[in-house]
Order: structure tokens, then C-alpha cells, then sequence
């Protein structure tokens, strides 16, 4: 215990005369949970759209005027025929084309009313996609409220939807107990690896190779501070996520702090892990990487896993990070027990077990 006590103790002077480390421990979690939450959103906004209005009736002013008003669409004035407007459109110019047929409000409550086109650009599917789906729902919203007045009874009126959980589709609720991954990844998975190899690379750790110290006390040694220091940046994060986005966790703080706790664990044992393998630092930043991508595209932090391809959600079994993401948005969200997410804590169990052995046995003590 007393040479462990000595070693961390050595680790926390390390860090401390590390010229950029102290500041990216305390700068970095602030930029990411202050800019991330913005630019990571997946609402789409000022999306040009040019309405050919050939009906020029109550209604269709009224759809305009209802359009302007959202904060999705900016209304190009330059198209005044379908012509100019589709010319726009291929100079993406114009994001998506409205077009409003003579006649419709007449034809509006008839048996068959004909219907408004909607043509979107779509080199840009996410804009393209999400842009025809808000103007779709602005104009059904118009159209609903004007059948109304009109005494025509609505299939809507019939159907009731709610959104649980994030009653205001706020994406940043969803995205930001998410990136708390991050913090945790690059803190305590990247730079415990570079710790290592960094002594490597200067030959100080060939001073501990031959000194009676085991390796399992030298990896603790060169875990711990990186554990401690992961603990204080989700502590960071999650005073951001309250102070600046007012998001706190319906569920509770033990769930959040055990989970962290665990994938702590064993994301800088897999980060010990490679860097006992790698010989240079340039080794490890790749390595990392690699696995940094693989689990940030797979573990569904931005797409689903559910929408991917049945091979990949497969894949996504053998990724800590999977189930550290679903523990956090359900306990935020959602509000879930321990024991709803047993299975998500027992799995970092076993990548904690699994990576940490790993990370003892790859260490070559050479005495």
C-alpha cells in the first residue's frame, strides 16, 4: 500500500508539472458541454423556401404568413414563377419549392381536393428530409385550424400525441448525458494511454522496471489518478448541463456516478491496454482513434442503434460505450432504477474485469 500511495502520489506530481495537462482537464469538459450541445444538434434551421402561390386566396396567404413566422424557414422572394424557382433550387439557392395550385382553398373541403407539391433538395438529406417534415407539419397545422373554423371535423382531432420524456423535442437533452462520453474517453481512455508511452519514449519508466514494484500496483498507480480525475469531470459536466441548459437527472445521481464510475474503470484499463502494446506515442494516437471512432459511430450517440444494419447492432454488443449512453439518457430522461439497467451495468462490469486484467498482463516488467 505504501508503494502504491508513493506511485500515485508521483502520478499526481506528474500531471501537475505537465504544462497542458492541468489546463485541459478543467478547459476541455467546458467546451464540450458549452459548444457541443449546439453544433451537434440534429434540428435543421433557416431553410430557404420559395412558395409559388398561384391560388392567391385567404388561405394560402395565410400558410405564407404562418410559414415566415416559424423560426425553420427564411421565404426567398426572388422566386415568382415555378421556373425561377426550380433554377434556384438547382443552384442551391432554395432548399425546397412550395407550390400552391389555383383553386385550392375552394377545392379544400370538396370530396377530392387537389393537393399542394412540395419539392425538396436532397443532396443534403438530413436538411432536405427535416425541412420538407417541418413545412409538412407548419401547413397541416394551418390546415387543421382552418377546417376547424370551418366546422369540418378532422382524422386529428381524433389522434393525441404526446412526447415523453423530452416533452419540448429539445435535441440538446438528448445529446447532452450523451456526451459526457466523451469527456470521459478522452480524460481517462486517450491521455492514460499517452501517460504511459510518454515514459516510455523518455526511458523513465525503465527507472520503476527496476525497482521491486509489481505490476499490478504499477498499473493501479497509473489508473487511480485518471479515475479520481474522470470523477471530477463528470462532476463538471454535469454542473454545466444544470447551470447553463437547466438539465438535471430525473432519475438518481448514484445511478449516474456508478455507471461513470465503472466505464472509468474500464476504458482506461483498455487505454493502459494499448499503450503497453504500442511502442511510440504516434502508435497510440492511432490506435485510440481508431477505436474512438469505431465506438462514437456505433455506440449510438448519433445514429440509433436500431436504425443501423442488423451486422452492426451486433456489433455494438462488444462497445462499453453502448451501454454507458443508455444509462445516462434513461436515468436523465427517463427517470430509470438501477434495477431497469442491471444489464447495462453488469456489461461494464465485465469490460471493467476484462480490460483491467488485459491492462496487468500486457505490462512486460523487465527487471
Amino acid at each position: 500500500m505504501r508503494q502504491l500511495f508513493i506511485l500515485i502520489q508521483k502520478e499526481f506530481i506528474q500531471i501537475y508539472r505537465d504544462p497542458l495537462l492541468p489546463k485541459l482537464i478543467f478547459i476541455f469538459p467546458v467546451i464540450v458541454m458549452l459548444i457541443m450541445p449546439w453544433v451537434t444538434s440534429m434540428e435543421v434551421n433557416n431553410v430557404n423556401i420559395a412558395i409559388i402561390d398561384e391560388d392567391q386566396s385567404t388561405l394560402s396567404h395565410r400558410m405564407t404568413s404562418d410559414i415566415r413566422a416559424t423560426k425553420y424557414f427564411t421565404i426567398n422572394d426572388e422566386a415568382t414563377t415555378y421556373d425561377v424557382a426550380h433554377t434556384l433550387l438547382d443552384d442551391c439557392e432554395v432548399d425546397i419549392i412550395l407550390f400552391i395550385p389555383k383553386n385550392f382553398e375552394q377545392d379544400i373541403t370538396s370530396a377530392e381536393p387537389q393537393a399542394l407539391d412540395i419539392s425538396a433538395n436532397a443532396v443534403n438529406a438530413t436538411k432536405g428530409t427535416l425541412g420538407s417534415q417541418y413545412l409538412a407539419q407548419t401547413i397541416g397545422s394551418t390546415l387543421s385550424k382552418y377546417m376547424d373554423e370551418q366546422g369540418v371535423k378532422q382524422l386529428s382531432d381524433l389522434v393525441t400525441i404526446q412526447h415523453r420524456y423530452n416533452p419540448t423535442l429539445n435535441y440538446r437533452y438528448l445529446m447532452i448525458p450523451a456526451l459526457m462520453i466523451i469527456l470521459l474517453i478522452m480524460i481517462c481512455g486517450f491521455l492514460s494511454a499517452i501517460n504511459i508511452v510518454s515514459e516510455k519514449e523518455n526511458g523513465t519508466i525503465e527507472q520503476i522496471n527496476v525497482t521491486p514494484v509489481g505490476k499490478f500496483t504499477f498499473v493501479l498507480a497509473k489508473l487511480i489518478p485518471f479515475w479520481l480525475i474522470g470523477l471530477f469531470v463528470i462532476s463538471i459536466a454535469m454542473i454545466i448541463a444544470w447551470w447553463i441548459y437547466g438539465l438535471v437527472p430525473v432519475g438518481s445521481l448514484g445511478n449516474i456516478y456508478l455507471a461513470s464510475i465503472l466505464f472509468i474503470l474500464g476504458f482506461s484499463g483498455f487505454g493502459v491496454t494499448v499503450a503497453n502494446l504500442s511502442e511510440n506515442i504516434l502508435q497510440t494516437m492511432f490506435v485510440m482513434f481508431f477505436f474512438i471512432m469505431v465506438s462514437m459511430l456505433l455506440s449510438g450517440l448519433l445514429t440509433p442503434i436500431s436504425s443501423m444494419p442488423e451486422w452492426a447492432q451486433h456489433l455494438t454488443v462488444i462497445l462499453p460505450p453502448r451501454y454507458y449512453i443508455e444509462i445516462m439518457r434513461s436515468v436523465y430522461l427517463k427517470g430509470s432504477t438501477f434495477m431497469e439497467l442491471w444489464h447495462n451495468f453488469a456489461a461494464l462490469g465485465v469490460f471493467v474485469i476484462v480490460f483491467n486484467v488485459l491492462a496487468a498482463v500486457t505490462y512486460k516488467k523487465q527487471a
